[in-house]
């Protein structure tokens, strides 16, 4: 079992910047990709961004390249993103995901966090 427990959420005007935090704990090397996914009201989740366990790969989807960057650190059990130029369209339940490789991540994410509320208004 992996928990995964997110951090650093609230409530920002656009064009400021926010650092969620993603601590784990259990059994973390079923999860050695780590990730993000989020879910707008009336809208179904989608991939954010995602980071192999040596930091070396990421992948981020197209509305928040540039903009959004995640990190690791493993000694620490904790993936960060930090997000930057914040915009209305933003607004989310931002949810920490883990699973053993991009694809299976990105498709259906074996573990999830109980997500954080982030609200950027205009």
């Amino acid at each position: 079992q992996v928990q995964l427990v997110e951090s650093g959420g609230g409530l920002v005007q656009a064009g400021a910047s926010l650092r969620l935090s993603c601590a784990a704990s259990g059994r973390t090397l079923s999860t050695s990709v780590m990730g993000w996914f989020r879910q707008a009201p009336g809208k179904e989740r989608e991939f954010v961004a995602a980071i192999s366990w040596s930091g070396g790969s990421t992948d981020y989807a197209d509305s928040v390249k540039g903009r959004f960057t995640i990190s690791r650190v493993n000694a620490k059990n904790t993936v960060y993103l930090q997000m930057n130029s914040l915009k209305p369209e933003d607004t989310a339940v931002y949810y920490c995901v883990g699973d053993r490789n991009f694809q299976r991540l990105r498709a259906a994410p074996y573990v999830w966090g109980q997500g954080t509320q982030i609200t950027v208004s205009s």
